[in-house]
């Protein structure tokens, strides 16, 4: 239970003095609330519910179709829907007829479908394990995936004792943010994308989402724990998950 500060205002308040003429006085009004955890939940909550509105652009729109289309082809499944609703329609097909080693494969092969294999053992010769590397690859995504997970900036982190700008703050992924499934967070995005950039490009990554304000970290050069030890495993469903609303399978195992 917390004690809060909610407002702090200065008020005209009326005082008749002795000659019945009035006078005006200032008067501040501290106002205090008890916030509870229970009313903690309720505004957490309500972020979930508070949908961002996206307005893609011509390049988001062609990166949309082809990661949608390369996840289709690899899953099976087909959507009639575009654009972003088109990859939110046959991942959650995926999530609800695959068990999570299956989901984690489809996005891995989708992955290698939508980057040039060629490209990415480039880009793994030329960007072998470095500071400028880390910091290369952080840039890079908040430039060119914003379409995929929403705005995001460069961070600062301590690696090895330095100072590095090698951690993408994400601030309230669209992915999660539009799934509202904390099991397509995990199986179709934060394990899959851990592996293929570890595999494809020769940098570790460790994503850490925020299942409270659907904000998420990646931290390049980071090694990530085991999946069986991964903190975001502990994450219970959202009370409002579209996934577990249709089906009953446990979204992660």
């Amino acid at each position: 239970m917390d004690l809060r500060v909610i407002q702090d205002t200065t008020v005209i308040l009326p005082t008749m003095m002795n000659n019945n003429k009035m006078k005006l006085r200032r008067k501040n009004i501290l106002c205090v609330g008890v916030l509870t955890r229970s009313a903690e939940g309720e505004v957490i909550e309500e972020t979930r519910k508070t949908k961002t509105v996206y307005t893609d652009n011509w390049f988001d729109k062609i990166a949309i179709d082809h990661l949608s289309q390369a996840v289709q082809a690899t899953s099976g499944w087909r959507s009639k829907k575009s654009g972003y609703e088109s990859l939110l329609e046959v991942t959650t097909m995926a999530s609800r007829n695959f068990n999570h080693i299956k989901q984690k494969e489809v996005v891995i092969q989708a992955l290698g479908r939508a980057f040039p294999k060629p490209i990415l053992s480039l880009i793994k010769a030329l960007l072998p394990q470095s500071k400028f590397a880390r910091e290369y690859f952080a840039a890079f995504t908040t430039v060119f995936f914003a379409w995929l997970v929403g705005p995001c900036e460069v961070k600062e982190s301590e690696f090895k004792g330095k100072r590095e700008k090698n951690v993408v703050q994400i601030h309230k992924c669209r992915f999660l943010e539009q799934t509202n499934c904390a099991g397509m967070c995990i199986n179709l995005c934060k394990f899959p994308c851990q592996d293929f950039i570890k595999d494809s490009l020769g940098m570790p990554v460790t994503m850490v989402p925020n299942f409270d304000d659907m904000s998420c970290e990646m931290i390049f050069g980071k090694e990530p724990p085991a999946s069986i030890d991964d903190p975001a495993l502990k994450q219970p469903c959202y009370k409002l998950c579209k996934t577990k609303e249709k089906h009953t399978t446990n979204c992660f195992i």
